[in-house]
């Protein structure tokens, strides 16, 4: 038996060989497949769809809760999760299971840090090394030649934005954005709509919920019923809606760095250009 620490630090005995693994974070589900372990996955949360072969894989639940009747069928030898919101119900699995909780990333190189991390718990640290050199690079090409006020919102059942502990106000700041809430020292922010509108950022990045279809009609009545007419972001078709249907934004896996980041800068991009 390997013994682990986690990230809450709890100590995890783990067998050798694992051979069945459950993973609950869609970043951490992500990195397994990059690492060659996708035939080790047993289960997945229903937040898992990168890449496309989740689909083929048990769904047993989501961030905060599982069905543990399909726990215990699927037999893991680890359950994989993050830090942050699920940390209760990792404790409350971590009683009947082998729970390995890691850090949810606070930033870029944080990222980063995960898939170094999922490598060396899953005994694939060469290939991890890999993924690393890659993502790397790709940060390596990024520059901050500008500072432009951005606003960014998640529907996660309603509005979420985040403040300078988030991996996306560090994400924006390689850029060269500043996020409006990019002071306040927290992760997940409710957002207070009348601040966004006296900030009048100059750009607004909007993620609509997960699997939902949003059409510009549906960006049209969100802008009419909050008020955001007037916004400098609005009048200037600077209001970007993610591409969907997939979380986007909120995926903090190699994917982020991949296809998030330069979405934005392509975006950004787009604006100085006029």
């Amino acid at each position: 038996m390997r013994t682990l620490i986690t990230a809450l630090g709890d100590k995890i005995q783990v067998r050798e060989d694992v051979k069945r693994i459950i993973s609950l974070s869609p970043a951490v589900t992500e990195i397994l497949f990059e690492l060659g372990l996708r035939d080790r996955i047993v289960g997945v949360s229903a937040f898992c769809s990168r890449p496309p072969g989740t689909s083929g894989i048990r769904k047993v639940g989501s961030y905060g809760s599982a069905r543990i009747e399909v726990i215990e069928e699927l037999n893991p030898d680890v359950i994989y999760t993050v830090s942050g919101y699920p940390e209760d119900f990792s404790r409350r699995l971590s009683e009947k299971f082998p729970v390995y909780v890691f850090e949810l990333p606070s930033s870029v190189a944080g990222i980063i840090d995960l898939v170094n991390k999922v490598g060396i718990v899953s005994e694939r640290p060469f290939e991890a090394s890999d993924i690393e050199r890659e993502l790397i690079s790709k940060i390596s090409g990024f520059r901050a030649n500008n500072e432009i006020r951005a606003y960014v919102e998640i529907d996660l059942g309603g509005p979420v934005t985040f403040g300078y502990r988030s991996y996306i106000t560090d994400a924006l700041s390689l850029l060269g954005i500043m996020n409006i809430y990019g002071g306040e020292d927290r992760e997940w922010i409710e957002p207070d709509l009348d601040f966004v509108v006296s900030s009048d950022p100059e750009v607004i990045l909007y993620e609509p919920k997960m699997y939902s279809r949003f059409t510009d009609r549906n960006r049209e009545e969100l802008i009419e019923k909050r008020g955001w007419g007037s916004l400098s972001s609005v009048k200037n078709n600077a209001f970007f809606v993610t591409p969907g249907p997939l979380d986007f934004l909120a995926h903090h896996g190699p994917t982020f760095i991949r296809e998030v980041l330069p979405w934005i800068r392509d975006r950004i991009s787009d604006i100085n250009a006029e």
